[in-house]
């Protein structure tokens, strides 16, 4: 590994995802995740911390952690959409519809529906997106 390459692994977050995402088996303690999550040194963005547990196309698993009243702003993603509440409680705001979303609970979106999500008071979830393949 050259000097260039050490810094910019010191200057990570996390590891690279190649390291991560390597191998053929994985098994995540979302608890333990979670805590390193919310340990992190830097500031949260927007009031909320995400890490992507896991990517291969077309999947992507990314663990969220929330302060109370942070959101997720209104969007949409080329794919069908797992939220998963595991602690707290999120709202989520979809197809005109409102979902509260307690732990244990999970809401799926189609492909393409907008969606935003609050979190009522301190909170976490996992997000599951299998995106579509581009015709």
């Amino acid at each position: 590994m050259s000097e260039q390459q050490e810094d910019q692994q010191h200057d990570r977050l996390r590891s690279a995802p190649a390291e991560r995402f390597a191998g053929e088996i994985h098994v995540f303690d979302l608890n333990e995740a979670l805590q390193k999550l919310r340990a992190e040194a830097h500031a949260a963005e927007s009031g909320h911390r995400q890490m992507t547990i896991f990517h291969r196309a077309p999947v992507a698993k990314v663990l969220f952690a929330f302060e109370s009243g942070s959101e997720l702003a209104d969007h949409a993603a080329n794919g069908l959409v797992t939220i998963h509440a595991l602690e707290g409680l999120l709202t989520v705001q979809a197809a005109e519809q409102t979902h509260k979303l307690q732990a244990g609970m999970i809401v799926i979106l189609s492909p393409n529906v907008r969606h935003s999500v609050r979190a009522e008071e301190a909170s976490a979830m996992l997000l599951t997106v299998h995106m579509e393949s581009k015709k």
